[in-house]
């Protein structure tokens, strides 16, 4: 159920709203939500093909992706994002112990050779965070355009990676603008339900 925001918030309003319901969220429901989006993640056979699959290091009450990474398949190699100076996101390969260093945003990401990362082309599936999502798979994010950017190749074709959201149910919206530089989700997982887009 989606529950009921301010009429007609600027998106600053409606980030600030939504990121207070997920910080609300006690820690039992924060682990409960990750499980739940494990195992919907890891029921969908087209999304344990091998290759290298996107996260991210939650902060600020994001869905944490433990659960998901522990229920890897065989073949697939766990990434995190690494941010570039010109707004871009590559990723990089990383195991638990593996160094990592805070970015500009304090965000933990792998500590490794800037020619050594992947362009996201070369991923499978890229678990996205957000702030807010609507039916249609629009998505919310924190403002700074760095996956917008980054997958824009997406927007006009049905190219790899699968762009899958990750939130709590709490964190959908009845609608949002659409923006031309917006890429749209293929899919979102929630503690909830795992939803699909059509693209």
């Amino acid at each position: 159920m989606v529950e009921a925001i301010f009429l007609n918030p600027t998106r600053p309003e409606l980030r600030r709203q939504l990121q207070a319901r997920r910080a609300a969220l006690a820690p039992g429901e924060r682990l409960a939500a990750a499980d739940a989006v494990a195992r919907h993640v890891s029921s969908q056979r087209h999304l344990r093909e091998p290759g290298y699959v996107a996260g991210y290091w939650a902060v600020g009450g994001e869905v944490p992706l433990h659960a998901v990474q522990l229920r890897l398949a065989p073949a697939q190699v766990w990434c995190l994002p690494v941010l570039q100076d010109d707004g871009q996101l590559r990723f990089a390969p990383w195991r638990a112990g593996d160094p990592l260093v805070n970015n500009r945003f304090g965000i933990p990401e792998p500590d490794v050779d800037p020619a050594s990362t992947l362009a996201p082309e070369a991923l499978t599936l890229v678990l996205v965070p957000l702030v807010g999502f609507d039916r249609a798979g629009n998505r919310l994010g924190m403002g700074g355009g760095y996956y917008d950017r980054s997958f824009a190749f997406r927007r006009h074709a049905a190219a790899p990676p699968s762009l899958v959201g990750v939130a709590y149910a709490c964190q959908e919206v009845p609608a949002l603008a659409h923006e031309d530089w917006d890429v749209p989700l293929d899919a979102v997982a929630t503690e909830q339900e795992w939803r699909v887009f059509g693209r």
